[in-house]
């Protein structure tokens, strides 16, 4: 066979592998929403803060003013009105530690009353590295009356995967997302916590009515399995529902909404492929086992931070659901149809910064959280 047909043969595979591909990728969006196509929202990004480095999570207190955490350990209160930095002190023991450090920061949803927050942070184990929920009392800037309320029982060495944010729902459960840690059989295992949702009281005891209190094999603080590294989850302002999303490995990020007991499938129900093989993780697609996801991005866009917008600065964007991208470098805003989305519209794509987080201030408008060593919090606001 001479050079030139063989050199054919190669572009006639390549060429049906591309349009295997390009048909893949299409049925997903038939399947799970269509790019939007009304005439765009204009807004500004403004800065509010700076001095921030690789910041993590962003939450708002009763007075206006903000918590923010940083990966590297460090927990700051900003001023409403001044915007300045203040640093809290008496943190939990927090080790900076591949995609570990100080992660959530959560108030209690009573906290004008009892000052209680919830920080999500990686802890040291020997060697080793596990992930920790203490409970605080925050006075002014500094910490009071702490206390561990979680510790994922397995450390481990890896890097990788540890979640994790966290959400009240309206009865006051609390709920925490908790990364497979990049050991994959994890997240089937019932009696490991990792690679699921798991569900506490406010005072950090197990609720009697977890799904699986009665398996004497499981976790009984576990809620949902089979979730790889789930870095958003917000709770719907109408249903009560919470929806999260996690990152699929190569392609595959999913968006779900919770339900009590369900296995989500990872790693053996994946839309993900090998990092390494052109093949799919576990078996492709849907299982009868398996609760279906609300929506799936392919190409990976490494979803972070999630929130509902009820607000009034922008219309058109009321009961939008959106997410910070990491890999896409972007905000992705999600058109909701009740429980299904039909659309998306990606925002910020020219900055080319790793959104971390995204949250919905009590003035109605987005606030950003950039994945930047140098950084500070952003806002979208009315041109």
């Amino acid at each position: 066979m001479t050079k030139t047909k063989i050199l054919d043969r190669l572009l006639i595979a390549f060429a049906v592998l591309a349009v295997f591909y390009i048909l893949s990728v299409s049925d997903i969006f038939a399947k799970f929403g269509q790019n939007v196509k009304d005439a765009p929202v204009t807004y500004k990004l403004e800065q509010v803060t700076s001095g921030l480095s690789h910041p993590w999570s962003l939450a708002f207190l009763p007075d206006g003013d903000m918590l923010v955490s940083e990966r590297d350990g460090r927990l700051s209160r900003i001023a409403k009105e001044t915007g300045k930095v203040q640093p809290v002190q008496n943190l939990p023991p927090v080790i900076s530690y591949g995609q570990g450090g100080l992660l959530e920061v959560l108030p209690h949803p009573d906290f004008a009353e009892n000052g209680l927050i919830y920080l999500s942070h990686s802890i040291p184990i020997g060697n080793e590295v596990t992930l920790a929920v203490t409970m605080a009392k925050l006075e002014d800037a500094e910490l009071t009356e702490l206390r561990e309320i979680f510790r994922l029982p397995k450390p481990s060495s890896s890097g990788v995967h540890f979640g994790s944010r966290m959400v009240f729902d309206n009865q006051g459960f609390l709920y925490i997302t908790i990364g497979e840690r990049g050991d994959r059989p994890r997240a089937q295992d019932k009696s490991d916590p990792a690679g699921g949702i798991i569900r506490l009281n406010a005072d950090g005891t197990i609720p009697e009515s977890n799904p699986f209190t009665a398996d004497k094999t499981a976790h009984p603080a576990l809620y949902a399995p089979g979730i790889r590294n789930a870095q958003g989850m917000a709770l719907h302002p109408e249903t009560g529902d919470i929806w999260f999303h996690e990152h699929g490995p190569r392609g595959g990020d999913e968006v779900n909404i919770l339900k009590a007991g369900t296995n989500y499938g990872w790693p053996r129900i994946s839309y993900g492929k090998e990092y390494a093989l052109p093949k799919n993780v576990g078996e492709a697609g849907e299982a009868d086992w398996v609760k279906p996801p609300v929506h799936v991005w392919t190409p990976s866009i490494a979803p972070s931070g999630m929130a509902f917008y009820t607000g009034d600065a922008f219309p058109a964007w009321k009961n939008s659901l959106f997410a910070g991208a990491l890999a896409g470098t972007h905000l992705a805003r999600l058109v909701l149809d009740g429980n299904k989305i039909t659309a998306e519209e990606k925002l910020l794509a020219e900055t080319g910064r790793r959104i971390r987080d995204v949250r919905q201030g009590p003035d109605g408008l987005l606030y950003l959280l950039f994945d930047d060593a140098e950084s500070g919090i952003y806002r979208l606001a009315p041109p």
